[in-house]
Parts: structure tokens; sequence; C-alpha cells
């Protein structure tokens, strides 16, 4: 089949939407089908770019081009999803978060006022449409149900890499890898440090916008023998950290998916996150692949002790996790498999 991907890019920022995109491409050329995405440049700001870049969506037909037939589209993202064909297909990966469940009615302008009914409207009339809804989990299901009264079914896919994440002895040390936004909440983990009453030490890895804001708490709690932002990693470095880790702690906020409880759990380490977190919280049962907390510092860096004094318990529950992981049938063959079914 020719299939096309219809996408946005920010330039610049490469995350795991990209990597959600390409690892769908790949899948389902390996599966014997010719696969194009079709992008086109996103950026949040003015509100007016937002509401032209949905009218220039709306308007894509993707039935035929140049005299090649399209047999099916397969849309992932806001404001993609709403290019026309007549067997499409929607995986999504979320909508425009910025007018939903992060929209402050107190703290906002009147541009995305408007905007938010825009889209609240637009998405609800579009994505009705697909006969064949799935989302990347459980938590973009509920949204969509919530906000827009649309049913979808949860659709699990791997993280880039995933063949390559492996188990070794761990050198007392959380690892927490991820972007340094305020939504990610490195912070939490930082401030839980000042707590600790164990040789414990925190790794953690990224780059972003708060990467000064998180290196100036350190700094206050002095903390600097006890938590290292280590910046940028490559690939293999993040296989090696992972696999040498106490456990891993990743406590974003309503996250959509969550990569990195995903790769914690391939490489056979328990996750520590929040009761708030969203996406980890499908992946995470409390005591037994990891541990829920409140956000709280304090609660945090209890149970952070409670890892480092128990190793062996540690170990377990990151092989638990592990086990979970491989009984949710995570694979781009079953994506494949259900979305063109």
């Amino acid at each position: 089949m020719k299939i096309l991907i219809p996408s946005i890019q920010v330039p610049f920022i490469s995350g795991g939407s990209v990597l959600m995109t390409n690892g769908l491409k790949d899948a389902l050329i390996r599966h014997g089908h010719q696969v194009e995405v079709v992008t086109a440049p996103f950026k949040f700001f003015p509100e007016s770019y937002i509401e032209n870049l949905i009218d220039f969506w709306k308007k894509q037909d993707f039935e035929n081009f140049n005299g090649h037939d399209i047999d099916m589209t397969i849309s992932l993202q806001f404001p993609s999803y709403y290019a026309q064909h007549p067997n499409k297909v929607l995986w999504l990966m979320h909508q425009h978060r910025a007018v939903y469940e992060l929209y402050n009615k107190t703290d906002v302008q009147k541009d995305l006022k408007k905007l938010k009914q825009t889209i609240h409207e637009n998405d609800t009339k579009y994505l009705s449409s697909y006969k064949k809804r799935f989302s990347m989990s459980n938590n973009v299901t509920n949204r969509l149900k919530r906000f827009n009264n649309i049913d979808s079914t949860p659709l699990y896919h791997p993280p880039y890499g995933f063949e390559n994440f492996y188990n070794e002895s761990d050198y007392g040390y959380i690892f927490c890898p991820s972007r340094l936004e305020t939504l990610k909440r490195q912070d939490l983990l930082i401030e839980a440090m000042q707590y600790t009453k164990t040789p414990l030490k925190a790794i953690i890895a990224g780059e972003g916008g708060q990467k000064h804001t998180y290196q100036s708490l350190v700094e206050k709690y002095n903390l600097k023998d006890k938590v290292r932002l280590i910046g940028h990693i490559t690939d293999e470095e993040k296989y090696a950290y992972y696999a040498r880790s106490l456990a891993v702690f990743f406590a974003p906020f309503d996250e959509d998916y969550g990569y990195i409880t995903l790769e914690a759990m391939l490489s056979s380490k328990p996750v520590v996150t929040c009761s708030d977190s969203g996406g980890p919280l499908e992946f995470v049962i409390d005591g037994e692949t990891g541990f829920i907390t409140e956000a709280d510092p304090k609660q945090i860096a209890e149970v952070l002790d409670k890892l480092y004094a128990n190793k062996n318990k540690a170990k377990l529950l990151g092989e638990n996790a592990l086990q979970y992981y491989i009984s949710k049938n995570i694979s781009w063959d079953n994506v494949v498999d259900t979305l063109l079914s």
C-alpha cells in the first residue's frame, strides 16, 4: 500500500513526536509498504499562525498526488490530523495541550480563548469522522473522551532503540534523563535530594530551557556532591546510565506516554513517579514495578532512601518491571497489524 503520514515539525526541536513518527514509518516500510511523511512547520505563537495552519490542513486532500492514488493515511498530531482521505486512521499522539488540560482560564490571553474554542470545535468534528481511532496511551484516550466525548483505543509502541537496553549491577545513583523543561519536573528530584539520608546520588541528563534554573537549585541547596547535571549524552551513554542505575526517576506532570518509563523497564530498573504524572502510571505498579508517590520532595526522598537501603528489593522491582513490559506485547509489529487490520 501507499501510505502517507501527515505531520508537523518544530524546527530544531526533535523529541518524542519525531521518534514516534519515524518509528511508525520505518515499521510500515519493514512490512512492505510505501510510506512518506508529509510535514509542515509548526510554532506555538502567535495564535494567528496556528489558526492559519488549521485552515491549511483542513484543505489538504491526500487521496491522490500527481496521478498516484494514496491507499491510506495515518494521522498522529494536531493539526495535521485534519487532512482528508476516505481511508484514514487516527493514532493520536496528543492534541494541542495548551487549550486542553494545560489551559488556565484565570491566566490566559483573549487570543488563546478564541483559539481554544476553534480547536475544540474542529477537533470534535474532524476526529469523530475517523472510523478507526487509536491513541498512544490510555491517558491520551481519557483526555479525548473527557474533552471531546470521542472514544479511542490505546495502542502502545516501543521506545527508540528498544533492542539496545540492558542491565548491570547498580552504581548507587538515581538516573533522570529528559528535556529540562517545567513539565518534566526535575526540580522535584533536586529538592528531594536535600532530604535523603543515604549516600545516594542523582544524575540528571538532558538539555532544555530550565537548565540554569535547575543548576541554581543545586547550588542553592548545596547539592554539588549529590546531584549532577550532565547535559546531552549519546545513545550509548544513555543505555549505560540506565543499566548501572539503582532506579529511574520520572515524574512529569500529566505526561502523554513517557518513553523514559519504558526505557527503564527494558533496563530492568524500577521507576519512581508521582500520582499526577499521567502516562507512567499505566506501567508503574506501586511496590511491584516501582513506586508512586505524591509530588512532594520529602515523600520522594523517603522512597529513594528505601530503594538505596534495600538494593535487593530494588533489583526485584526492576525484574518485575521488565516482565510487565513483556506482558504488554509492546512491539512495532503489533502496532502495524492493529492499525492496518
